[in-house]
């Protein structure tokens, strides 16, 4: 798919890129590159494969869920001004 120049200039724009006047030429060769791709891709028979959640059938790995941390729940509340049933308390901010 041929890619003019103006079409360049207005994608430059629109994505708020500064474009030389020197390069407009190579990057619409590049963005007709780009889209040739793109209808081939759209031009594949894709009917009759279901879709995937991954390229891979891969399972993963898991870790064991061991807890690997102290409980120092109690040490850091004993130092805390106040305390209700595990609860840090805090003044009324919003009145």
């Amino acid at each position: 798919m041929a890619v003019d120049n103006k079409t360049v200039i207005d994608m430059a724009h629109l994505a708020r890129i500064a474009v030389s006047e020197d390069d407009i030429p190579k990057i619409a060769s590049q963005m007709g590159k780009v889209l040739e791709i793109a209808e081939k891709m759209a031009a594949v028979d894709t009917d009759h494969l279901e879709p995937m959640a991954h390229p891979l059938d891969a399972a993963q790995p898991l870790r064991v869920d061991d807890v690997t941390e102290a409980d120092l729940r109690e040490a850091f509340q004993a130092v805390a001004p106040s305390v209700d049933k595990g609860l840090y308390l805090v003044p009324k901010v919003i009145e």
